[in-house]
């Protein structure tokens, strides 16, 4: 017979009745949130406020860890600058010139000339960020955002699946 065994099991096991469970490992949280962020126009666009807005656990946690997670493969996330829209404007550029669509040695076209490149592009920037937790706040520099990196020009909602532990 095969025991599963969670997390939390294998983190703070019960103790034997004289021992005591190495306090540290049992303070640590987990926070799972699951969102679907309406569809946006091709481009680079701001998330932050949508993963603080679903994510609220991020405020008990004293330092740790959230892992942000786009569970798509047109569209990716990355982190930059959050102040000056003109700075997702130059990124849109340049993934244009550098991932051209209508190549004409791309093989995957059936789903129109923008998938190939937006898969290429998806996979260039990934398909997560991972950010410090300090004092209940994300880490994020003043300057940054979490960015949703739309590669489609038509691409519809987006699923993220939001992950946070700490203690």
């Amino acid at each position: 017979m095969i025991r599963r065994e969670s997390i939390r099991d294998r983190l703070c096991p019960t103790p034997p009745p004289d021992q005591t469970v190495n306090s540290y490992l049992c303070i640590m949280k987990f926070e799972q949130q699951a969102i679907t962020l309406s569809p946006k126009r091709r481009g680079f666009h701001l998330i932050t406020a949508d993963i603080l807005r679903a994510m609220p656990a991020i405020g008990k946690i004293h330092k740790g860890v959230c892992q942000v997670f786009i569970q798509h493969t047109s569209a990716s996330l990355t982190i930059n600058e959050n102040a000056d829209p003109t700075v997702r404007q130059d990124f849109e550029t340049y993934f244009n010139k550098a991932v051209p669509e209508n190549d004409p040695q791309y093989r995957h076209t059936l789903e129109g000339s923008d998938d190939m490149p937006a898969h290429i592009k998806a996979s260039i920037l990934g398909p997560s960020v991972l950010i410090p937790i300090a004092a209940g706040e994300l880490a994020l520099g003043i300057w940054q955002g979490i960015y949703l990196c739309e590669h489609r020009n038509y691409g519809g909602a987006r699923n993220i699946i939001i992950t946070c532990w700490g203690e």
